[in-house]
């Protein structure tokens, strides 16, 4: 699993295929895992599958952990009201977007068919990591998961493609909003990092292992409720204490990142491990979902922009800030402008942090609209 894990994100790196630009190395690390499981090549039993869900159960709180290690609160801060209201109607947008969406097909969609869509909706704030912490806090299967990977792949493929293509039309759309450009907007430079070495690996490692575990120890003290349970008390403390530790002299050691994207691929390939392709029929369906949930998402942004006077490149980019995540946000903004590149790093930064949150509210609300 873990050379399964480590092989295509190596050969994105040394050939640069096109496919990936489609399916990410996640998702096609997903799937030749659940292949293989499929194929016999290791057991898929109810002893392993115990020992698989303990292992998530533990790294899964580690992994958000070191996410948050890079996410300065105070450099989100100073951002200022403009770009921040941007990304609040971003938000909202995807919030309306994700319940609208559901209202229209929840008839397609019986019983615990929503969570996909819950899992989906915390990816479409943060990323990857806030999918798997939001399955794992709604109990969701990882047959199920399967959907939210393919849904989020392609869908956001297809959306960035949409989102290059419109920088030519901001001229227009800002004289429509009555809005001035973005591209000028002055911002310090992100930190620089200093290389990865094997003491810091340990030590990151070490700590994330150990705020995994004095969060759960906590969360099992604390009360808990249909959609609070002990996880989800585990999982959201961890992330608190990722961010206070980005607020100390600790954030400036390196490693962390590099450490959190090797453990993020490496959990989807446990996950992955006993899962099968039961259910890969109901995936049109799925990204029929996605493909309504970006359109409203995009009107919804565009009545905002009119409203607030937003110009077309914070648009974009906060959009993909909340779709994309940190990696592709920036080639977004330095499509647009060079001095928007922090700006794109910082939003999708802030969207880590609160995706757990917004996917876990989005599955309280269609788990009560959910026809049983």
């Amino acid at each position: 699993m873990l050379l399964a894990a480590g092989l295509f994100p190596a050969i994105e790196r040394r050939y640069g295929w096109k496919v990936f630009s489609v399916l990410p190395p996640i998702v096609l690390t997903y799937l030749l895992v659940t292949a293989l499981a499929v194929s016999g090549l290791w057991q898929v039993n109810d002893e392993i599958h115990a020992a698989q869900s303990m292992l998530v159960a533990h790294l899964v709180p580690a992994l958000l952990f070191l996410l948050m290690i890079n996410c300065d609160l105070r450099a989100i801060w100073r951002l200022g009201p403009r770009v921040l209201a941007v990304f609040a109607c971003t938000s909202v947008s995807l919030f309306v977007a994700f319940i609208g969406a559901f209202l229209i097909y929840r008839h397609w969609l019986p019983g615990n068919q929503w969570q996909p869509l819950a899992a989906l909706s915390g990816s479409w704030v943060g990323g990857t990591a806030n999918m798997i912490a939001v399955k794992q806090a709604i109990g969701m299967s990882d047959q199920l998961l399967a959907m939210s990977l393919l849904t989020d792949a392609l869908c956001y493929s297809m959306w960035v493609v949409v989102l290059f293509s419109v920088a030519r039309l901001a001229p227009a759309f800002n004289r429509w909003t009555k809005a001035k450009s973005s591209g000028d907007l002055p911002l310090a430079e992100a930190k620089p990092t200093g290389p990865t070495t094997p003491d810091s690996v340990l030590l990151w490692l070490g700590m994330a292992l150990l705020a995994a575990a004095l969060a759960g120890w906590v969360a099992t003290k604390l009360p808990t409720s249909n959609m609070l349970s002990a996880t989800t008390w585990t999982i959201l403390l961890a992330t608190g204490a990722g961010l206070v530790v980005a607020h100390t002299p600790l954030a400036r050691y390196p490693g962390a990142g590099t450490i959190s994207g090797a453990l993020l691929i490496s959990v989807v390939a446990v996950l992955a491990s006993q899962s099968n392709f039961h259910g890969i029929g109901a995936a049109p369906l799925y990204l029929l979902c996605g493909v309504t949930i970006i359109a409203i998402h995009a009107l919804v942004l565009i009545g905002f922009a009119k409203l607030f006077r937003f110009d077309l490149y914070l648009c974009g980019i906060s959009s993909l800030a909340h779709i994309g995540g940190v990696a592709a946000t920036p080639i977004l903004a330095a499509s647009y402008s060079a001095a928007l590149v922090p700006v794109g790093i910082l939003l999708a930064l802030l969207g880590y942090i609160l995706g757990t949150g917004f996917g876990l509210v989005v599955a309280s609300i269609l788990s009560h609209l959910a026809i049983p």
